[in-house]
């Protein structure tokens, strides 16, 4: 139970007595008070390997250089909507003044944001356009990012990209707005190109896409497929476990996100593709506009352009620019921007790629 202070006047000298807290919080250096200068940081999922590895450090190393005595707190949510919820209490509970949230759903977390916006607690989408009164976006360019995408495919297909050449399409979770604009995108690039002769969501998971994969290939024929469509690297991960599997090689799959695996395919041939949206730049603008919010100053010259989310809400956005990574570029991004090294992609069993690629 959460007690309010309470102050005694005695003649001249006041004593003030305050207590607050609430038994079971897992975080007793966490306070509810007006003073308080925390920051939630809610993540959507652990299977992704960019959160844990990269948006959450680099959001706590951006806080802490602009607010050296605001606090982080963080959650992941464990791709569990109803486990985000709850989270988002505990932030509120806790007396975070300002939450960033990459909803796991974002319609599900609706009502969690408008409870802490009841509570005077502002509210960040971070890389997933949220529903409900946010007080801010950040992420990057989603329907570019399907529209790089589906070029890169084209690009991949080269004289092949016909429109009778069958491709297969595996999008990611409805339940996320960004996987509909990736997939928008993807189609401007796509239609009128290519057929596109299988489509369906892989729910952002492995599994799922490698038996959609499956399905697909029962569907149309191993021989008969050009090229895929993956919306994401952890998808094109085991959709190219299925492709080996059925002896089906040299045609293009995307990705998306840039992971370590998913350039390791690039070097190896297996994936043709991914796109790059560099963690730190998004990370670093999220911490800006938190303690900018925690401060209460003005997002006006960060937040530049206004998006419409789901709950028919006007959100002031910052959006930045992805980039698409072949095997020609990689030198060029993802190692110039040190998000990993030579040594990191060119294990042992890529070595030999990475010779024939120019990563040494």
């Amino acid at each position: 139970m959460r007690r309010t202070a309470v102050a005694v006047a005695i003649g001249a000298m006041a004593v003030s007595v305050a207590a607050c807290g609430k038994a079971g919080d897992d975080d007793s250096g966490s306070g509810s008070g007006s003073d308080s200068k925390s920051i939630g940081l809610l993540l959507p999922d652990n299977v992704t390997a960019r959160y844990e590895k990269f948006d959450k450090p680099y959001f706590e190393d951006k806080v802490a250089e602009l607010c050296s005595d605001c606090k982080v707190e963080y959650a992941n949510a464990a791709a569990d909507s109803a486990k985000q919820a709850q989270q988002v209490s505990s932030m509120i509970t806790k007396g975070v003044k300002v939450i960033v949230v990459s909803a796991q759903d974002s319609a599900a977390i609706k009502s969690s944001i408008q409870k802490a916006v009841d509570k005077g607690v502002k509210v960040i989408a971070y890389d997933r356009l949220a529903q409900g009164p946010v007080s801010a976006y950040v992420s990057f360019d989603n329907v570019k990012v399907g529209e790089l995408q589906g070029q890169a495919l084209i690009d991949a297909l080269g004289d092949k990209a016909t429109p009778k050449s069958k491709v297969v399409m595996i999008n990611g979770d409805d339940a996320d707005p960004n996987a509909a604009q990736f997939k928008e995108g993807a189609h401007k690039a796509l239609d009128g190109k290519v057929d596109i002769a299988y489509e369906q969501s892989g729910l952002w998971k492995d599994t799922v896409a490698a038996q959609k994969m499956s399905a697909a290939i029962t569907q149309l024929g191993a021989k008969n497929i050009a090229g895929v469509y993956a919306a994401n690297d952890g998808m094109a991960g085991g959709i190219a476990t299925v492709l080996k599997g059925a002896k089906i090689s040299g045609i293009p799959l995307t990705g998306q996100d840039a992971e370590l695996a998913g350039i390791q395919r690039i070097v190896a041939g297996t994936q043709s593709s991914t796109v790059y949206k560099a963690f730190k730049p998004e990370a670093d603008a999220a911490a800006q506009l938190a303690v900018n919010l925690l401060e209460g100053k003005s997002i006006d010259d960060l937040a530049t352009e206004t998006l419409t989310s789901g709950s028919g809400d006007k959100v002031p956005s910052q959006l930045l620019t992805p980039v698409s990574v072949t095997v020609d570029n990689i030198n060029d991004t993802v190692i110039k921007d040190k998000l990993y090294t030579v040594a990191d992609i060119c294990t042992a069993d890529y070595a030999a790629a990475c010779k024939k690629a120019g990563l040494e």
